[in-house]
């Protein structure tokens, strides 16, 4: 907060007047809001920790569809799966797969990774649901791949639309005055112009 308000000063200093006000203003809100989003070392590392889990997630889902549909067991699968991916997945699906060949119950498991990592609670719910029912794995397991990556898919384009608008506001901005001074002020003198002969 004391940035902002540091920040707001200095450019009404810098401007002057009522301009200046308005400029000061600006930069304040400006300075507040790039300060909120500011976020520790720890917190970016965990954010994008989630992230590459999120884009981990659909090959790591189809590579246990193709192990568990090949009738290996549940704890060799995920082991060589997780030693198949990099970081962050496939350290914790090995640290799932020595648990389970070492006889740890399957549900305790798979909830406990999709409640200290929530991007992959679609793939510990789905695993922990096949386990406790008997089903075979393989085809709820594609079928979340290809979930995973359509959702992906829209939130680019989404990414992609949003930059494209950020992109524009600011030549926006830019062309808004012109667009006003040629374009506007010219018509209301002309019919201010017009009227005042009228009377």
């Amino acid at each position: 907060m004391a940035t902002a308000v540091g920040a707001g000063l200095a450019a009404a200093v810098l401007v002057g007047g009522g301009a200046g006000v308005v400029v000061g203003a600006l930069a304040a809100v400006g300075a507040y809001r790039w300060t909120a989003r500011a976020r520790s070392p720890t917190d970016r590392r965990a954010a994008l920790e989630e992230e590459l889990l999120t884009r981990q997630l659909p090959l790591g889902a189809e590579l246990l569809a193709a192990c568990l549909g090949a009738a290996a067991l549940p704890s060799a699968a995920v082991a060589a799966v997780g030693r198949s991916l990099g970081a962050p997945l496939g350290p914790r699906l090995v640290a799932i797969g020595t648990e389970l060949a070492l006889g740890a119950p399957p549900e305790p498991c798979w909830t406990r990774l999709g409640d200290q990592h929530p991007p992959l609670a679609p793939l510990a719910r789905c695993l922990a649901r096949t386990s406790l029912s008997g089903a075979p794995a393989a085809g709820p397991l594609i079928v979340l791949a290809q979930a995973q990556r359509t959702a992906a898919t829209h939130a680019a384009h989404t990414r992609v639309r949003r930059a494209a608008v950020l992109a524009t506001a600011p030549l926006g901005l830019c062309f808004l005055p012109a667009f006003v001074l040629i374009g506007v002020v010219p018509v209301v003198i002309g019919l201010t112009g017009r009227f005042a002969q009228m009377r």
